[in-house]
C-alpha cells in the first residue's frame, strides 16, 4: 500500500491547517452536510460536556510519550494525532501524570490563543490561489462535490489547504474529527488547568512548511493528493496512521519513511525536509530553552516529529537529555 500525498497531512503536517479549517469552516459546510444526508460527511460535532464526562470514564494511554531528564528535573514529550474521536476526549493515566508534572504544555500552535488564530487569518488572506489547468480542476472540483465542500471554495482558497479539507471531510465519515485531535484536548486541559501555553512555531513559519514554493510545486501536490483520493488509497492510509498512533508502535513509527512509500518524488523530498527536517532543531531548541529556564515542560507535538534518527527523542538525547518512553 502507497502512502502518499493526503495521510502525513492529518498525522504531522502543519497545526495552521486544523485552525484554518476551524475559521473557513462557517462558510464551507453546505445545508446537505447540516442535514446529514446520506452521501455527504456528517456535520462536525460540538464539544460538548457530556462527551468530554463519557470519554473520563474510559480513558486510555494513546500515542508516544517520552520523559526527558536534564539539570536535576524532567520534562515530556508527545507525539500527538491532529484529528480524534471522541472516545479520545480524555487524557490516559501516563498523559496525566505528565500534565500533572508540567508547569508548561507547549505545542506547535495554540489553537485557543486568539492572537494566533488572528494570526493565521491575516496570512492566509494573502495566500496564493493559483490557477488549474482545466483538467485538474475539474478533477479537484470532482473530489469537492463528493466531500459535499462548496464549488466555491475552489476560487477562494489554495489548492493546498483544499487537498486538506477534502481529507478532513474524508475523515470524518470514519468518525474522526479536528476537535476531538491532541492539541484540541491538550490546550483544553492545559488552559482550564492554569498551565502555561505556549506555542513553539509562527504561523509563518507553519505556512512555509505548508505552502508549495511555486506553481509547478503546487500542481505536482495537487496531482499526488488527487491520485490518492482517486485510488482509494488515502481513507486506507489515514486509518492506517491512526491505528500506528493509537497503539502507539513506536516500530512502525520509525521506520514510517521505509515503508509509506511517501517520499519518492522529489517533491514529496522537499515536502517531507520542510515539515520534520527543517523544524524538529529548532522545536529541539525550544524545548531546551524552556526546560533550562526551569520550566517542567510538556512538548506535544505531531507524531512524526518524534520519528527516527532525526526526531526530537534522538535530538534531545544529542544534547545530553536522559531519554525514557514511558511504558503504555
Amino acid at each position: 500500500m502507497r502512502f502518499k500525498g493526503l495521510a502525513p497531512v492529518l498525522h504531522a503536517r502543519a497545526a495552521i491547517v486544523f485552525i484554518a479549517i476551524g475559521l473557513l469552516a462557517a462558510s464551507w459546510f453546505s445545508p446537505a452536510m447540516a442535514q446529514g444526508v446520506a452521501d455527504c460527511p456528517p456535520a462536525p460535532q460540538e464539544l460538548r460536556p457530556e462527551l468530554f464526562a463519557a470519554a473520563q470514564k474510559q480513558a486510555q494511554d494513546r500515542g508516544f510519550l517520552w520523559r526527558v531528564s536534564k539539570g536535576g528535573h524532567s520534562s515530556y514529550l508527545y507525539g500527538t494525532l491532529h484529528v480524534g474521536r471522541e472516545a479520545w476526549l480524555a487524557p490516559g493515566p501516563a498523559l496525566q501524570t505528565a500534565l500533572r508534572n508540567s508547569t508548561t504544555v507547549a505545542l506547535e500552535l495554540d489553537p485557543l490563543d486568539p492572537a494566533v488564530v488572528a494570526a493565521m487569518g491575516a496570512a492566509l488572506a494573502k495566500a496564493p490561489v493559483r490557477p488549474l489547468a482545466p483538467a485538474l480542476k475539474a478533477r479537484l472540483l470532482r473530489q469537492l462535490q463528493l466531500q459535499c465542500i462548496p464549488p466555491a471554495a475552489l476560487g477562494q482558497t489554495p489548492v493546498e489547504l483544499l487537498l486538506a479539507n477534502i481529507a478532513l471531510a474524508m475523515a470524518r465519515r470514519d468518525g474522526l474529527e479536528t476537535q476531538f485531535g491532541s492539541e484540541t484536548l491538550l490546550a483544553l486541559v492545559a488552559h482550564g488547568s492554569g498551565l502555561k501555553v505556549v506555542s513553539l512555531e509562527t504561523v509563518e513559519l507553519q505556512l512555509r512548511a505548508l505552502f508549495a514554493t511555486n506553481s509547478k510545486e503546487a500542481k505536482q501536490m495537487l496531482e499526488d493528493g488527487l491520485r490518492e483520493l482517486e485510488s482509494g488509497r488515502a481513507r486506507g492510509s489515514l486509518l492506517e496512521l491512526v491505528s500506528m498512533w493509537e497503539a502507539g508502535d513506536l516500530q512502525r513509527l520509525d521506520t514510517y519513511e521505509q515503508w509509506c512509500e511517501c517520499v519518492v518524488t522529489l517533491t514529496e523530498k522537499l515536502q517531507m525536509q520542510r515539515l520534520l527536517d527543517e523544524r524538529n532543531p529548532a522545536m529541539a531548541r525550544q524545548m531546551d530553552a524552556l526546560h533550562q529556564a526551569g520550566e517542567q515542560v510538556l512538548v506535544a507535538v505531531g507524531s512524526l516529529h518524534m520519528a527516527g534518527p532525526r526526531g526530537l527523542p534522538a535530538l534531545l538525547g544529542q544534547m545530553g537529555y536522559r531519554v525514557e518512553r514511558l511504558p503504555r
